[in-house]
């Protein structure tokens, strides 16, 4: 079943998960997204029988994907009582620069209403906006249903893609875009490690699935392998660009046509049937 993730982060693929689902590949036995962020396109993903694994190098949100599959009453009690208020969310924005230990049912409460509460959830800047923190609790109990057979891990991206490379590994990757690294909080993303995912993701036995900004440094750091270009509103510039359009662009080891070609291939069957 396809839900909506309970939280929204910077480069969020909420709006693309219907350009991006269908061009997974037709088979694969793990799935592994390697900078889960929001988990927009593990929660579209239908459940299937392959093995699950959800990642993200900050240790913030990988601690409260943790808390939401274990600890899921007691994350919305603590939740029930937190302050939408700019001196609260003073108080407690330092913790998005201390790691956070799996487990910790407080930090990630006080983590997650940094995020609800901040400015575009970037967490650095109060929204100051109304919001009834209780309206979330439909999302992360579907949420935490969701991710009980899914694996949560803290690692640097290529650890997690040598650990779980196989033949049969199809990973989606969605890191922070060229030259917007510094939108990204408590990630330390540099222009190397765009090198670096690129030879990573080149040695692999397995399928990989990349998003990224459309840009001629991207086209020639991946000139060779499949590619597919959209456009989608721009959500960081809308409150100053009404309508403003972002180019995004989709790369992969596979043919990125294989499962429409599949489904084409089988109701033409049907009909002659």
């Amino acid at each position: 079943m396809t839900i909506n993730s309970f939280m929204s982060w910077i480069g969020g693929k909420k709006s693309s998960r219907s350009i991006i689902l269908p061009r997974f590949p037709l088979y694969y036995e793990k799935y592994i997204e390697v900078f889960g962020g929001g988990g927009w396109i593990l929660f579209a993903k239908p459940p299937r029988n392959d093995f699950e694994v959800f990642n993200d190098a900050n240790s913030n949100i990988s601690n409260l994907f943790y808390c939401v599959r274990e600890h899921s009453a007691e994350l919305r009690e603590r939740l029930c009582y937190v302050l939408n208020s700019r001196e609260d969310f003073e108080r407690i924005r330092h913790i998005v620069n201390e790691k956070a230990e799996i487990g910790d049912v407080k930090r990630a409460a006080e983590f997650y209403q940094l995020i609800r509460y901040s400015y575009a959830s970037s967490c650095d800047s109060f929204g100051g906006k109304p919001h009834s923190m209780r309206s979330n609790f439909p999302l992360i109990e579907q949420a935490s249903r969701r991710l009980q057979k899914v694996v949560i891990e803290n690692k640097d991206f290529e650890k997690l893609i040598c650990a779980q490379d196989s033949e049969v590994s199809f990973f989606y990757c969605d890191p922070p875009y060229y030259s917007t690294e510094s939108y990204y909080s408590n990630v330390g993303f540099n222009r190397a490690d765009h090198e670096r995912l690129r030879n990573t993701l080149g040695s692999i036995a397995g399928k990989f699935l990349l998003s990224y900004n459309d840009c001629p440094e991207i086209r020639e750091l991946y000139r060779g392998y499949e590619m597919y270009g959209y456009e989608r509103l721009n959500n960081m510039v809308q409150r100053f660009d009404g309508g403003g359009m972002f180019g995004e662009l989709l790369i992969a080891n596979y043919d990125l046509n294989e499962r429409k070609r599949a489904n084409t291939q089988m109701t033409l069957f049907e009909l002659e049937e």
